[in-house]
């Protein structure tokens, strides 16, 4: 297996085409993962959800974290980690056309993308009052990592990248005198 580092375009193209990650927050130094449904627009990371925890902690502490993964095998996978900046989308003018945003990329994503928010809430709260929050996370900095079986897999251009060029078995049998 071999660890690759994911391009910028990489890195964007894994958001576009996720629709669940896990945010981290954290506030009085605890740390708080959850996962969200949320779109990407290629700048922003956008999200739906009614109060709670996460809202009262990011309103507390901005700063953010999203992840995301795919696993194909144990050997075939990849990651990509967001640290960025919560904003919220209140229910004002200045706010509507954001707000309309998220509620359009929303809804190409999921059919009823509101409806993870509103069964949370009505559980925690026994309630149907609910106040629904629409919020995007800037962008400060992405990371991202792929794994693939092998290096033939891996396009001459990327080569640079790689963390590991030789197997750990491979690296013992090489040592061991059992290969060239």
């Amino acid at each position: 297996m071999f660890i690759h580092k994911m391009t910028d375009d990489e890195c964007r193209s894994a958001l576009q085409k996720a629709s669940v990650g896990r945010l981290g927050c954290a506030r009085d130094n605890q740390p708080y993962v959850v996962p969200i449904y949320f779109a990407f627009d290629g700048e922003h990371l956008y999200g739906f959800t009614t109060l709670g925890q996460k809202i009262e902690w990011m309103r507390a502490n901005p700063q953010v974290c999203l992840e995301i993964d795919e696993r194909i095998s144990q050997n075939q996978w990849m990651s990509v980690i967001v640290f960025g900046r919560y904003e919220e989308l209140p229910d004002e003018p200045q706010y509507e056309p954001a707000r309309m945003k998220v509620h359009q990329l929303l809804l190409r994503r999921r059919a009823m993308w509101w409806e993870p928010a509103y069964m949370s809430d009505m559980h925690r709260n026994g309630s149907h009052s609910i106040l629904p929050v629409f919020y995007r996370i800037q962008i400060g900095r992405m990371t991202g990592h792929r794994a693939t079986p092998d290096i033939v897999e891996v396009p001459a251009q990327e080569a640079t990248h790689l963390i590991g060029k030789e197997s750990w078995v491979d690296s013992i049998l090489r040592h061991i005198g059992m290969k060239n």
